[in-house]
């Protein structure tokens, strides 16, 4: 049977070593399986790291029957004091977490089973009440090994740092199962590296604000083979699976190396919160991961339109529509956005500021970003091999609405991003005008 962790097994082992700096690195997870099958192996797995713990497997009607159903079973008969918990409409919220919290109060540690929703409310309402908790994925995303949950409290989406899984189990043979449209969006958010990596370093470079290279590094292992088996993924070719899952698993550690989640959620997770904070009933229902890939798609195309001039950006003081913000969000939501956005707002003299440096440095600043930044072409042409949604349109979105998200991503969250390069020099009216939606 084929065993895809790989380097993840070195990494929970403490002996992988960052290249370029010999460090080690302690993840915070004690297992993390991948395997053509876990069918047998649910119990030894679990035992692991919860032995004589009073166990509650959660999980939705359509993950119960992916995996938990087995996963319960066969802790029954292991002799596991377990109950299971089907939450038939789950929201990763603060209700939700306190829903979670309540139903699941008298165990003493948690299985999550899938999704992303049913894995980052039982990761953090385990945070709050300080018990531990393991995971078996139903899909192969980057949601099961990250130490922050994405929960949305008053309609605004917060990532909250929490303690991570104590086992992380991956079954090849549930995943290939899962609908292809989940397959595609791992792969997009995975494949989003290239865009969240050209914000981040772009801000360290022009502002000096932390950065990390070793996320990268460890992602760059499967990158290319990952793109050029793009079509396989979705075949039922378990070794092209493996690698997805090993790479989303990647993905997911990010944030424990760096203690944020910037080096896989930039410009193009902000356009995708604001879709899933303000679309109301224009949402379409497609997922995190299939918003991530258009937005994704959308964040190249302005990356490689303005690292490829000659000319660098000319900044101006940031302008802040405080205006159109209070008078379209509410009071709450306009609060939090003015307070992200002036955090990274530019006066007068810091746009003169870099006004001056760029003068001199454009070239090597925008070639070292370029460095790291997938040709658009290439990006486009992996992302629909791998049968992702590559339009507004392809997500059943309204495009006027898309428009506006774009418009808007910026001033959800503090983070620096191409988006505000463009708005605070030439304006994004004409990109957001021609950009195919």
């Amino acid at each position: 049977m084929t065993d895809y962790s790989g380097v993840l097994r070195e990494l929970v082992d403490g002996t992988w070593r960052e290249p370029n700096t010999g460090r080690r690195y302690d993840i915070g997870i004690n297992d993390i399986t991948i395997r053509d099958s876990l069918e047998g192996a649910e119990a030894q797995l679990v035992a692991a790291q919860h032995k004589g713990q009073k166990l509650t497997v959660v999980s939705d009607p359509y993950t119960h029957s992916a995996v938990g159903e087995r996963v319960y079973k066969a802790l029954k008969a292991d002799g596991f004091a377990v109950d299971e918990y089907i939450w038939k409409t789950p929201s990763c919220s603060d209700e939700g977490v306190a829903h979670i919290r309540d139903a699941t109060r008298h165990c003493e540690a948690r299985i999550a089973v899938g999704s992303g929703t049913v894995t980052d409310t039982v990761k953090y309402a385990s945070f709050l009440d300080k018990r531990p908790y393991s995971v078996f994925a139903t899909s192969p995303m980057n949601a099961y090994t990250t130490a922050t949950a994405s929960v949305s409290s008053g309609g605004f989406k917060r990532s909250i740092t929490c303690t991570g899984a104590k086992g992380v189990f991956f079954d090849l043979s549930v995943l290939s199962a899962c609908p292809p449209r989940l397959i595609s969006a791992a792969f997009a958010d995975v494949i989003c590296r290239t865009t969240a990596q050209v914000d981040w370093l772009m801000g360290h470079i022009l502002f000096d604000t932390p950065y990390m290279q070793t996320p990268y590094t460890l992602l760059a292992y499967d990158e290319a083979d990952m793109i050029s088996n793009a079509k396989r993924m979705l075949s039922g070719d378990l070794d092209a699976l493996g690698m997805l899952t090993r790479i989303s698993a990647i993905m997911g550690l990010g944030t424990r190396f760096s203690s944020t989640t910037h080096s896989g959620s930039m410009a193009e997770h902000m356009i995708s919160h604001y879709i899933d904070m303000f679309a109301d009933d224009k949402h379409p229902r497609t997922s995190h991961g299939e918003q991530v890939g258009v937005s994704t798609i959308t964040m190249s195309q302005l990356h490689n339109q303005v690292l490829t001039l000659d000319a660098p950006p000319h900044f101006k003081a940031t302008r802040i529509p405080v205006d159109w913000i209070n008078n379209n969000f509410t009071e709450q939501m306009a609060n939090n956005m003015l307070e992200q956005t002036r955090t990274k707002a530019l006066n007068n003299e810091q746009a003169k500021a870099l006004n001056r440096r760029l003068e001199t440095e454009w070239d090597t600043i925008r070639h070292r970003l370029m460095d790291c930044m997938l040709p658009y072409e290439e990006l486009h042409t992996a992302m629909a091999a791998a049968g992702c949604q590559l339009t507004a349109t392809d997500l059943n979105l309204d495009t006027d609405f898309y428009r506006e998200a774009v418009q808007g991503a910026r001033f959800i969250r503090n983070r620096f991003s191409m988006l505000d390069v463009v708005d605070d020099s030439t304006g994004l009216d004409s990109f957001i005008a021609t950009m195919p939606v």
